[in-house]
């Protein structure tokens, strides 16, 4: 997705993608339990890296707050800064030289424990695997409980901004982790079968539209539940 943005800035050859933000939210745990916390936890143990104008620069991990809006059925969530790879990627590879990476969840209060954990425990249990694994033992049983209530809704926004001073952004929200993480997986699998070896084009198929235009270019609707999310959305539209 941001592939996609980057290479619709540098279409356009009148403007530069100039700063890259990944934002991600997850409700609860995902449905995924023990993977989302340990990972999570693990990365609390790490700085958050981030560049700025070509710059690498080392963050605390889970500061930096921003109040992102992901669309219907998700609405404004607070996301916080994490070491995630593909701000690395992104920099190196998309040559982007503006990029930070953000996450949160739902219920709040999952929130405020994320931050207490980056700021109060020891870094020697955050970094140590065997520590964090018997955190997430007697943590995950609580998550399960509230994952029933708040349901395993993700969603990823991707906001670029061009050296025009124009923002793009794309938006992918799915009711269901699981189930996304598996729709990932196969889109890799495909463009690698078929040559396809740019990550502009590993949108899913069912997801192709004119970049160019910054266009819509796949969006189902459904009714889930109360809150009308939709099954699957992605959109690139300008801002």
């Amino acid at each position: 997705m941001a592939a996609e943005l980057v290479h619709a800035a540098r279409s356009k050859k009148v403007c530069k993608p100039e700063r890259l933000r990944f934002s991600y939210y997850i409700a609860g745990s995902g449905d995924v339990g023990p993977t989302t916390l340990a990972s999570s936890f693990l990365l609390l143990g790490k700085e958050a890296i981030a560049y700025n104008k070509g710059e690498e620069i080392k963050l605390k991990p889970y500061s930096g707050v921003l109040n992102i809006d992901f669309g219907k059925g998700v609405g404004k969530k607070d996301v916080y800064l994490l070491n995630l790879p593909e701000v690395k990627s992104a920099f190196k590879y998309l040559n982007v030289p503006t990029v930070s990476a953000r996450f949160g969840s739902d219920p709040i209060f999952w929130n405020w424990g994320m931050h207490y954990f980056a700021n109060f425990l020891p870094i020697d249990i955050l970094r140590d695997k065997n520590n964090v694994m018997k955190l997430v033992e007697v943590i995950d049983p609580i998550v399960r409980t509230i994952d029933g209530i708040v349901g395993e809704c993700v969603s990823m926004r991707v906001d670029l901004q061009y050296s025009n001073g124009q923002n793009i952004l794309g938006l992918f929200t799915h009711r269901k982790l699981s189930l996304s993480v598996g729709y990932a997986a196969t889109a890799f699998v495909l463009a690698i079968l078929r040559g396809q070896h740019t990550a502009r084009r590993l949108v899913s198929g069912r997801a192709r539209g004119n970049s160019d235009q910054s266009k819509e270019v796949a969006s189902r609707a459904c009714n889930s539940r109360s809150n009308q999310l939709c099954d699957e959305q992605v959109i690139f539209v300008p801002t």
